[in-house]
């Protein structure tokens, strides 16, 4: 498992490889918090967020959870876990960026993500059903 140090180290690279427009109007930058966050809708505490777009009072920002990084990914060295928060930002910043550019048709990394909540949640009901 990589420290604290390590991670935010690896986030700090990963960042400096993006474009400066990504960060347009992202006022809250990046952030690291090391909650393990289980998301809402979770039926057995076994779906955790490891990434997160927020916008609240009118405040985009990225926040990176490495508690739940940590359980998901528990032996990832540095190496792994550099390509693994490399597709981490890169989905948080494609939210980032179709949010700005005001996209929410279906083949928005939004309405992906639903069709996966719900295709979790149909496996979940599936898999109780005598």
């Amino acid at each position: 498992m990589i420290s604290m140090q390590e991670f935010r180290a690896i986030v700090s690279e990963l960042l400096d490889e993006l474009p400066e427009a990504f960060f347009r109007d992202l006022s809250g930058g990046v952030l690291v918090s090391e909650a393990a966050v289980i998301p809402d809708y979770a039926q057995e505490n076994d779906l955790y967020t490891m990434g997160q777009y927020s916008i609240c009072s009118g405040i985009r920002q990225i926040i990176l959870y490495k508690g739940s990084f940590d359980r998901v990914h528990p032996a990832a060295d540095a190496g792994e876990a550099r390509e693994i928060l490399r597709g981490i930002l890169h989905h948080e910043f494609r939210h980032h960026m179709e949010f700005l550019a005001g996209i929410h048709s279906r083949s928005s990394l939004e309405a992906q993500d639903e069709r996966e909540k719900a295709a979790y949640l149909a496996q979940h009901a599936k898999n109780r059903s005598p």
